[in-house]
């Protein structure tokens, strides 16, 4: 089997567009709470998603939009349910964490780690139900310290389980460096317990594709579990905004309105001595210039690496061109219509 670029390419753009209006409405107050996108995902999710067929299961974390919408979920279902309507995918009691399709045997959770579990779920129903296919657990690097996650990695060796663990790997557990908390790195954390693995460019689809595709067949064959460690990034950051990335972006201004309370905060009487209080303040500032110098560096954008290919291929930069001018208004499509009033309210 070849990787279809052109497809994929077009799946991984509509998502970006589909979540960049998502995040237009969040900012205008049409979607409440926090937002959590998978921008910057694209190609780990695409990646994995072409060696999927009809039988195979999804477990999902808080970043459940790219790959239920590649998928092939109802976008104006998934978008009426971000904007908490009645008439949503899962009729607005969702939101943007709390996903399912029972069609797609997709299912996301808003809980660190739960995709572990989930997908062994999955996996375990699998085999009695419907042999020969795969389960598929997405999740971050910072749910890697997640016990359930782990006990999941264990049952699925040793119940022999077809399950792919997915590690997104951003190398942040929201505001904490990921190597400041786990010992070892993810990959060595999974062939503890025997499963197998590969570590691969997550911003690379084709890159992504070949690694899942030997560990997905291996499974489906009966060969075992295994556990992909995808390395990308989030440009938005863990959610909308992020703190951090409010710093990066605008340093002058953050840091002018939290360098106040954080330098009061030293005089303080009672508590930690000054010189904890000091070394507490300098990991702070060290987190904070690490985002800067993250967001200063050129990041790979993999919808950029999936689209340098298709230009240079015979009549390529035309094709792009009708390819993406339908993708735009596809998804300009969807949002007119899943923002339409709901048909109760509209008829009053």
């Amino acid at each position: 089997m070849e990787l279809d670029r052109w497809h994929w390419y077009g799946q991984m753009l509509r998502s970006r567009l589909f979540e960049e209006a998502v995040a237009g409405l969040w900012r205008e107050g049409a979607i409440p709470g926090e937002m959590h996108l998978g921008i910057g995902e694209e190609a780990v999710v695409a990646g994995v998603l072409a060696h999927l067929g009809d039988g195979d299961a999804l477990a999902l974390d808080h970043r459940g939009t790219p790959p239920l919408l590649m998928r092939g979920v109802d976008p104006v279902a998934l978008l009426r349910e971000l904007l908490g309507r009645p008439d949503g995918l899962c009729r607005g009691m969702g939101g943007h964490m709390h996903l399912f399709s029972k069609e797609l045997l997709a299912a996301s959770s808003g809980i660190v780690g739960a995709a572990g579990p989930g997908a062994a779920g999955f996996a375990l129903a699998g085999l009695h139900l419907r042999p020969e296919t795969v389960a598929i657990a997405f999740f971050g690097d910072g749910a890697i310290n997640q016990g359930m996650l782990m006990e999941s990695m264990n049952l699925a060796v040793a119940w022999n389980l077809p399950v792919l663990f997915v590690c997104k790997d951003n190398g942040w557990a929201i505001t904490t460096r990921s190597e400041s908390v786990t010992g070892g790195t993810p990959e060595e954390r999974a062939c503890g317990f025997g499963l197998a693995t590969e570590v691969t460019d997550g911003t690379d689809l084709a890159a992504v594709w070949e690694a899942a595709g030997e560990l997905i067949e291996r499974a489906r064959a009966g060969g075992g579990p295994g556990f992909l460690q995808a390395r990308c990034s989030h440009p938005e950051g863990h959610f909308l905004g992020d703190p951090l990335l409010r710093i990066a972006r605008h340093p002058v201004s953050e840091i002018t309105e939290m360098t106040g309370p954080l330098l009061k905060s030293l005089g303080r009487r009672g508590g930690a001595s000054l010189a904890k209080r000091a070394g507490g303040l300098g990991k702070i500032v060290g987190v904070v210039l690490r985002t800067v110098r993250e967001q200063v560096r050129s990041e790979r954008d993999p919808l950029t690496v999936a689209r340098k290919p298709l230009v240079k291929e015979p009549d390529g930069r035309e094709r792009l061109e009708e390819l993406e001018e339908s993708i735009v208004l596809e998804v300009g499509d969807i949002v007119r219509t899943a923002t339409e009033p709901v048909a109760a309210e509209a008829g009053r």
